[in-house]
């Protein structure tokens, strides 16, 4: 069997959208599985909807990487499979990318990369380094062939363009760090200072070129892993791709910008304004993912792991818990966000969706890492904005941190080195993970009633930064909930919500 090439492509007679050839106009940092399920995919379309008429060059972010000698090979070409649920119906969609031009070696051809660099035609510079990408290095030197650190490797690229008398781009950083785009203008000023570069460079950098803040969002599990699957899938093809990959069909791009760079960017004359947005201030986008999308996993796994449940997928089927998760969102956490609602209702829908996945079996155990932390970072705060706008207690909310303390404090049997072994009521035992002093704390309290159990964890500031004891009424209402979780079981506490 053939290889994916243009030529292989050809011979297959394929029918989709491919585009041959186009100057690189844009510069990408990685070359991992996230990229080319999310940017390259973008682009792809704004190639076939918008005639952006452009590709990407890849910059292999490390010396260990080994995809450049397989994408060159490959024509820069992929599969990509975009799979999930959409407005309830199944998704399960492929086509062939053919928005990467070439994928670069910076430590093989360092002039390569500064050759990309310097394409008159660029106009943009992408990145997913990881979290830990965006660090100034002081040990790199501008001399480096090229720098080890992406910043570093950043400021070389501008500076090539810089004495070419080259128009800057915009920089969209798709790390997934607050406030990313700052970030990584921050390390680069930082190298313009280690390394003595002139103020005109300096001005060029912070005035010329825009560095965005972004949030990016959809799952990419990766690759195909199993050897069976993914030979099925070479032979339903007719090429072998060892590039495939795969990510779910939804996926949200905010960028913080200037309104101009709608125009400047393809994807809004591409019809992808609901997928990709410029937007002054990233800040309430990025509150709106943690608050709908991780405050549902959190305010509603605990409880359904209790309740039987294992994965997420089947909680959506189960009335009770649905029924419980939308309350929450629809009532509860949505109305204390400062955006327009018509279109948080929109992103809460696709959260259904996304947990409807049925190519994912996301496994609620997974999701239950940690989660005094994620409750006071999820929930926490939309639990005290909508008393702060209603004066009551939030039903759902409330019975979601009734519904932690059950899940931390359920029959424990024994403390182990990496966490509390507790009972489910289904008669197996589960294990919390969580902070050393989190789960001391509970197996210190292993004993207590209903009662002593909720004061002592609502008295712990430790957990809160406060103490939630002092919020009217709720140490009553969570003892209630408590006692009703352990009494008939959570799926009927949370019908009790409804």
């Amino acid at each position: 069997m053939e290889q994916l090439s243009f030529k292989t492509l050809k011979m297959l007679g394929y029918k989709g959208y491919l585009k041959p050839e186009a100057p690189e106009k844009a510069l990408q940092f990685g070359e991992g599985n996230f990229l080319r399920a999310f940017v390259e995919d973008f682009l792809d379309t704004a190639n076939q909807k918008a005639d952006w008429n452009g590709k990407i060059a890849m910059v292999q972010p490390t010396p260990r990487g080994r995809k450049t000698d397989v994408f060159n090979a490959q024509d820069g070409l992929y599969t990509l499979y975009l799979r999930g649920s959409r407005n309830g119906e199944k998704v399960d969609e492929k086509r062939v990318i053919s928005s990467v031009s070439r994928c670069i070696n910076p430590y093989r051809d360092y002039e390569a990369f500064l050759e990309a660099a310097c394409s008159p035609a660029l106009e943009m510079m992408v990145s997913n380094t990881t979290e830990a990408g965006i660090v100034f290095d002081p040990s790199a030197k501008l001399e480096d062939r090229p720098c080890l650190s992406f910043p570093g490797k950043l400021t070389q690229a501008l500076y090539a363009r810089f004495k070419k008398g080259l128009p800057g781009v915009v920089i969209l950083s798709c790390e997934l760090i607050d406030n990313n785009g700052k970030e990584l203008l921050h390390c680069v000023n930082r190298h313009i200072e280690a390394w003595k570069l002139d103020e005109a460079f300096k001005k060029y950098v912070n005035e010329e070129n825009i560095f965005c803040n972004t949030l990016v969002d959809r799952i990419v599990p990766g690759g195909v892993k199993e050897e069976a699957e993914n030979a099925a899938m070479d032979q339903e093809n007719g090429y072998e791709d060892p590039l495939k990959d795969v990510g779910e069909c939804f996926g949200i791009w905010i960028i913080e910008g200037p309104r101009e760079l709608e125009d400047r960017l393809p994807f809004k004359k591409a019809g992808l304004a609901e997928y990709v947005q410029v937007v002054p201030d990233v800040t309430p986008y990025k509150k709106r993912k943690v608050r709908i999308l991780n405050g549902a996993h959190t305010g509603f796994v605990l409880g359904a792991y209790l309740a039987g449940q294992d994965i997420v997928r089947d909680c959506m089927q189960n009335e009770a818990i649905r029924g419980f998760m939308n309350k929450m969102l629809y009532e509860e956490v949505m109305p204390t966000l400062p955006l327009d609602q018509e279109d948080l209702k929109k992103f809460a829908a696709a959260v259904a969706d996304r947990f409807n996945n049925p190519f994912v079996d996301h496994q609620l155990m997974s999701i239950s890492l940690n989660s005094t932390s994620k409750w006071r970072a999820r929930n926490m705060p939309s639990f005290k904005d909508y008393i702060a706008m209603n004066h009551r207690l939030p039903v759902c909310l409330t019975m979601s941190l009734a519904a932690y303390i059950a899940f931390y404090s359920n029959e424990i049997q024994r403390r182990e080195a990496d966490g509390l072994v507790c009972r489910r009521p289904a008669g197996n035992e589960y294990k919390v993970q969580d902070d050393a002093w989190v789960l001391d704390f509970y197996f210190a309290h292993k004993d207590d009633t209903a009662a002593e159990l909720v004061h002592a964890v609502l008295t712990n500031e430790q957990m809160w930064g406060e103490n939630l004891a002092e919020v009217a009424g709720l140490e009553k209402e969570v003892v209630k909930d408590l006692e009703l979780i352990r009494k008939e079981g959570a799926e009927k506490a949370f019908a009790s919500c409804l």
